[in-house]
């Protein structure tokens, strides 16, 4: 058996899409090629690309006025990317961006240096949700509360904050906060196609592949058409969405590797039940989990409830002290890559699509134990 990985990025892929590449590795479907060693213009590669974005529109139900790009630079390359072709969308280069963790915090000062980038609301305080006094960057500021300028092209978030582990699924109608032409954007990258999502809401999402798709390498767009062909002048062509667009993600030479084993991914996903069985797998696995953790003084997690990630769980042991002590047995145990983020310290277990709730109650299990005998 092997051990459970909870790493959060690049995270577990199914043993079945392994095996299906590793069977595939020296020959696909009697090629006589590895994919790795295919022309991304001949016809057997044209095929497996036109597979992995119909599998995954279909997955995510994104709608016909919307293209779906493979891209490279991964999330923190789409945070210059996505400036560089919407800031100037509606003629001044103004972009508002909802500061809730680390990495809507490298977004927002990416962003500005593309033109007048404001912050429309942030986290970075002690809050009070439903009453609770939450400290800074465990909550997540309500809609309502956002300061949006009207002449802004767009409004940024990053809906799942992979190292605090905060989920953020509401994605507000931005007309009833008094900017009805701002158009949302959303960095999905740790919780896409762990859930459905509402495209209806947004004009943007974009999510690197190696945390729910597959491996490194691969960043998917998910972008409005009408909001293409506006890229400012210093964008390079290759990270123009509208070129991008045009010569169906393969203006250049993309990620062939990462896009053939990202489209094993959706048909493995697909055979699951799809996006809407596996958000119901992850309810269970999120729910187990933070049950354990609330039940117990030993361990704790300090993400207001209303906004806990499914994906990311971020927990602390009473006694730092027993930090080394914890992973150097949970490794033995056969429970890998359970430390925290340098930035964050503790621990984190990244319970994406591919980790079954055996591999969480096996953490359970583990933890239940460590505590017995440290507690």
């Amino acid at each position: 058996m092997r051990p459970w990985n909870f790493s959060a990025g690049p995270s577990a892929l199914p043993l079945e899409v392994l095996r299906t590449a590793a069977a595939e590795m020296t020959d696909w479907h009697g090629s006589g090629m590895s994919v790795m060693e295919m022309s991304h213009r001949g016809k057997q590669f044209i095929q497996i690309r036109a597979e992995a974005e119909a599998d995954l529109r279909e997955l995510l139900g994104v709608p016909d006025d919307f293209a779906v790009l493979f891209m490279q630079g991964g999330g923190i390359g789409e945070n210059a990317i996505l400036p560089m072709n919407l800031i100037s969308l509606r003629g001044a280069t103004k972009a508002d961006y909802v500061l809730s963790g680390s990495w809507s915090n490298k977004s927002y000062k990416e962003g500005a240096r593309y033109g007048d980038v404001a912050i429309a609301a942030s986290s970075g305080e002690a809050g009070v949700v439903a009453g609770v006094s939450q400290e800074p960057w465990t909550w997540f500021p309500a809609p309502a509360q956002w300061k949006v300028r009207a002449d802004a092209s767009y409004v940024h978030l990053c809906s799942n904050e992979t190292i605090g582990g905060i989920e953020f699924t509401g994605w507000p109608d931005l007309s009833a906060l008094g900017a009805p032409d701002v158009v949302l954007t959303v960095d999905a990258s740790s919780h896409i196609l762990s859930r459905p999502m509402d495209f209806s809401r947004v004009g943007l999402v974009f999510a690197g592949a190696q945390k729910n798709a597959g491996p490194a390498g691969v960043t998917m767009v998910f972008v409005r058409r009408e909001l293409m062909g506006h890229a400012l002048s210093c964008c390079p062509s290759a990270f123009d969405y509208a070129t991008v667009a045009g010569a169906d993600s393969m203006f250049n030479t993309p990620p062939t590797y990462a896009i053939y084993v990202a489209g094993l991914v959706f048909k493995w996903l697909k055979k699951q039940g799809g996006v809407a069985a596996m958000e119901k797998a992850n309810i269970a696995k999120a729910e187990a989990l933070y049950a354990y953790l609330d039940s117990t003084e030993f361990y704790t997690n300090h993400v207001h409830p209303n906004v806990r990630s499914r994906m990311n769980v971020p927990f602390f042991l009473h006694d730092e002290a027993l930090n080394a002590p914890f992973l150097k047995q949970a490794e033995e145990a056969g429970l890998l890559q359970l430390k925290g983020h340098r930035s964050l310290g503790g621990m984190r277990a990244s319970i994406y699509n591919a980790l079954p709730l055996e591999g969480v109650n096996a953490l359970i299990s583990f933890m239940k134990n460590f505590e017995r005998l440290h507690g």
